[in-house]
């Protein structure tokens, strides 16, 4: 017998409405098809852009999805009795579909091995369109360049939101940043800026041209192990595009020439490199150092 959810809660009170283009089901206690097309959105990139969907895992992700906007196709709940105040809240405010699942259903898709999630969201991905930037005239711009982990993805994430950096692009054959991994290292970055994924870096080239040629003084900082400029020596304080490269062998051709300047950080010890997302940070900080310093004179 199936479990039905608490009288009075916001999952029983939920009809089946319309979400996205098909009609969903007000409760899922089995594995059928609309479960395995959400089961793919866990690990199948090309399922995920297809559809047009992700799906976000965790209190903070889902709460920064929503602030930011980002479009909710569904909410997905194990319906227990007792939801906390979150759950309870969102469930009562959201206009997206409220579905029931399983609690086995519920701890697949929220990948966990011990417990099941309280929520997860079903949301539309973002456009990738640089149209989506509003630069401003202090802008910093991070680039990822063919990232081969979603965790570095969501960890540079994190630090653009902190340090004052107003986009993050991936570009090149990388690692998804919708991947549900990526979004739980970010948790929730990912939602508070524009992150577009482009093939290349013309795409990304081809738009500082247009910026520079209404007047803006974009310089394009690659980060290098060896670029024989010190990134302290770097100014950094006009508007700036900031290339980090793969992990493992840097930045492309294509950025290593599209470059005004490759800066190096320098370190000490028996460490031949930075974690790619590390070197980001510290770049990122000392943009907001430079910037800082600069206002107060």
């Amino acid at each position: 017998m199936s479990r039905r959810p608490a009288p009075g809660s916001a999952a029983a009170a939920a009809p089946a409405v319309r979400g996205g283009s098909s009609r969903l089901p007000s409760r899922l206690d089995r594995r059928n098809a609309l479960f395995q097309q959400w089961q793919a959105l866990l690990t199948n990139r090309t399922k995920r852009s297809r559809a047009g969907e992700m799906i976000i895992q965790g209190v903070r992700p889902i709460s920064q999805a929503i602030a930011h906007g980002i479009e909710i196709r569904a909410l997905l709940t194990d319906g227990r009795e007792q939801p906390s105040q979150w759950a309870r809240e969102l469930l009562h405010s959201s206009p997206a579909p409220v579905v029931v699942l399983a609690p086995e259903l519920m701890a697949e898709l929220g990948e966990r091995e011990e417990g099941t999630p309280e929520l997860l969201a079903i949301a539309t991905l973002p456009a990738d369109d640089l149209e989506r930037l509003l630069p401003e005239r202090d802008d910093v711009l991070v680039v990822f360049d063919r990232p081969s982990g979603p965790g570095n993805i969501g960890s540079l994430a994190r630090s653009v939101d902190a340090l004052g950096g107003t986009g993050l692009l991936i570009t090149g054959h990388s690692a998804d940043a919708w991947d549900p991994a990526a979004i739980r290292a970010s948790t929730g970055s990912l939602f508070s800026m524009p992150v577009l994924r482009l093939p290349s870096h013309r795409e990304v080239m081809a738009w500082i041209e247009e910026r520079r040629s209404q007047g803006e003084p974009w310089t394009v900082v690659g980060l290098d192990e060896a670029g024989g400029h010190q990134l302290a020596d770097t100014d950094l304080t006009g508007p700036t595009l900031l290339v980090v490269g793969n992990e493992t062998i840097g930045m492309s051709a294509g950025w290593r020439e599209a470059c005004d300047v490759v800066a190096e950080i320098p370190m000490t010890g028996s460490a031949s490199s930075l974690n790619a997302s590390v070197a980001g940070s510290i770049a990122l900080y000392e943009s907001r150092r430079q910037r800082r310093a600069a206002v107060a004179g």
